[in-house]
């Protein structure tokens, strides 16, 4: 979803199409299309009816009415829908990317346990609770993959493993480099993304969590290209939580910059696509050590081969 959309006009209208295609849906969920306007619209799919599993949702929220030519272009992303006519309607300016995430129902994965303000009188006496409200930012920790990330990490000190130098690459809300404190905490920890907003969200997470300021190393970058990143650089544990496709381009920098006997965990993958993903890193030197699937979705964790 777009950053840019809270810097939108207070003029706002939706553009929905009823039924899309699961491929349809799930493949804007990881890859939002490009529909040549500004400001970004906010492109939003979800599954409205659990027990309909292939009858899935567009909604385009955007910064002002949809003329023929625009409706067409959104018409062309979902071709399941055919000649018919979408939903379109003026709607109450509002910070859609929150929206969408908003009551959001908590979650135990491993010792942690995800929770927004409205749930905080439910933590169980046994977990370590993180509060992460609903954000302009992905990572809030209700999406398989975030939650699968932490489990990842809770089996990875649950085995023994220690890390003294970890980063968090597309950090999202900070959770997942949060948990790796909770779990390492003499290491240094990095975490970083490529949306500035998402820094911004992170560092008022921390706030919210009671992490004192400095205790996660912050860094808005593109990559790993990024010198603090490269200064910080090797890495015992990173954990990127991204796309497949940049997880494919991000293998051999991610590599680069691992420990020897370092530990990699990568999400945010399709379970169809870990093998291409397992390929790329296996080309440079990785194997798999463990696998979680939740959902679709699959939670790698690879070591160096012998």
């Amino acid at each position: 979803m777009s950053a840019e959309w809270e810097t939108q006009a207070a003029e706002s209208w939706k553009v929905t199409f009823f039924p899309i295609s699961r491929a349809e849906g799930e493949g804007m969920a990881l890859a939002e299309p490009d529909l040549g306007i500004e400001p970004p619209p906010t492109i939003m799919t979800s599954e409205p009816d659990l027990s309909r599993p292939e009858e899935w949702q567009l909604d385009v929220y955007l910064a002002a009415a949809p003329d023929a030519a625009l409706i067409e272009r959104i018409r062309a992303l979902v071709p399941s829908v055919g000649d018919a006519a979408p939903t379109v309607e003026k709607v109450e300016d509002r910070d859609w990317v929150t929206i969408s995430q908003g009551f959001l129902e908590p979650i135990r994965a491993g010792r942690f346990y995800v929770h927004t303000a409205a749930h905080a009188d439910q933590i169980p006496a046994d977990a370590v609770p993180f509060r992460i409200e609903a954000s302009r930012a992905f990572g809030t920790g209700h999406h398989e993959t975030t939650a699968g990330c932490l489990a990842a990490l809770d089996r990875l000190k649950t085995e023994g493993k220690a890390f003294r130098t970890i980063a968090d690459i597309g950090t999202g809300t900070g959770l997942l480099a949060f948990g790796a404190r909770t779990l390492w905490p003499e290491a240094a920890i990095l975490a970083s993304d490529i949306d500035p907003i998402a820094i911004d969200v992170t560092a008022e997470n921390m706030a919210i969590n009671a992490i004192p300021e400095g205790a996660i190393f912050l860094v808005a970058a593109d990559g790993m290209d990024d010198p603090r990143i490269q200064q910080a650089a090797p890495f015992d544990l990173i954990i990127a939580n991204i796309l497949a496709g940049p997880l494919i381009a991000l293998a051999p920098d991610l590599s680069a910059t691992l420990a020897q006997n370092g530990t990699i965990v990568l999400a945010g993958l399709l379970a169809s696509q870990a093998e291409d993903v397992l390929a790329a890193y296996a080309s440079k030197g990785m194997r798999l050590a463990d696998r979680i699937d939740s959902g679709d979705w699959s939670i790698l964790t690879l070591v160096q081969a012998l």
